[in-house]
């Protein structure tokens, strides 16, 4: 009998252990910047509000701004409102993104890239894996992002990376690891946003430069959501599917009739360069994933 209880104690701090270990793994964020992030460069272009639940970053000729995560995170789904920087904001670029940090890093990126005033805004998006990137698609927005603020997410679990506007899926990139194609699934990214000057090629390919005289440009964010699995050294908790990785399950694994109708809306009708349909620049040889489907 006192086997039967050291085994049944045994048995019981494991199960508690693990839940424990995977209950961690996930973070419902605070709200507040100041707890959640730090300012990687130029605190004195960081300017957040008395209770942390805004922040505006700052570009003029002395110098740009960016803020991180205070985690890394493997898999999750991120959200953020953004405003971008009104006005003639040409040569300047907001990048809003996930990044690992490792020589061969992997990447998520949203790349907001300025305008001369009346001109759309474009929205540049790329992945990098193992430190390869190339794999830029662009898209003018079909609202003014200045005016207000608007919802930027990622989806990102062990089947696909999905990034939306409003909801609206806009990229697709899909695992398929099976297939050849690098996948980011083994390095913890943080969330990073940072304003800067872009110039020598953000706007017309550098034809546009920033008008200083029209500064100091600003970019804004709030109501931002992190639910993802935090980094602890141990990918398999991560990779787990369980219902505190929720974004791992199943009917996550692909987009849903709704969001395929959206995501054909905005290639058809606001995508205005795709790295899968640049065979000069790829010399007839476009990667892998070019030919395979997106869900």
């Amino acid at each position: 009998m006192k086997n039967f209880h050291t085994v049944l104690i045994f048995f019981i701090w494991f199960v508690s252990s693990s839940l424990f270990q995977v209950s961690v793994a996930s973070i419902v964020s605070t709200g507040d910047f100041n707890k959640d992030f730090f300012v990687i460069w130029s605190p004195t272009h960081v300017n957040t509000s008395a209770d942390g639940h805004t922040r505006g970053l700052k570009l003029d000729q002395e110098s740009g701004a960016g803020f991180a995560s205070n985690q890394m995170f493997l898999f999750g789904k991120i959200d953020m409102q953004i405003k971008l920087v009104p006005g003639d904001s040409a040569g300047t670029v907001l990048a809003y993104y996930l990044a690992s940090d490792q020589p061969n890093r992997d990447e998520i990126d949203f790349e907001f890239l300025g305008n001369v005033s009346g001109q759309p805004y474009i929205l540049q998006t790329n992945i990098f894996v193992d430190g390869t990137d190339n794999r830029e698609e662009r898209i003018y927005l079909w609202f003014d992002p200045t005016k207000d603020f608007h919802t930027y997410s990622v989806l990102w679990n062990l089947h696909q990376i999905v990034l939306t506007v409003d909801m609206i899926p806009i990229r697709v990139y899909r695992n398929h690891g099976d297939k050849g194609v690098a996948f980011p699934r083994w390095q913890p990214m943080s969330l990073k946003a940072t304003l800067w000057n872009g110039d020598s090629w953000a706007t017309r390919g550098g034809q546009d430069k920033i008008d200083w005289t029209k500064g100091p440009f600003i970019a804004s964010f709030k109501n931002y959501n992190i639910d993802a699995c935090v980094w602890n050294g141990n990918p398999r908790f991560c990779r787990a599917a369980s219902p505190t990785n929720w974004w791992n399950q199943y009917k996550f694994s692909t987009l849903t009739s709704t969001q395929r109708r959206w995501f054909k809306w905005v290639r058809k009708y606001h995508m205005i360069y795709d790295y899968c349909l640049d065979n000069e620049r790829f010399q007839n040889n476009l990667p892998r994933e070019c030919s395979l489907p997106k869900y």
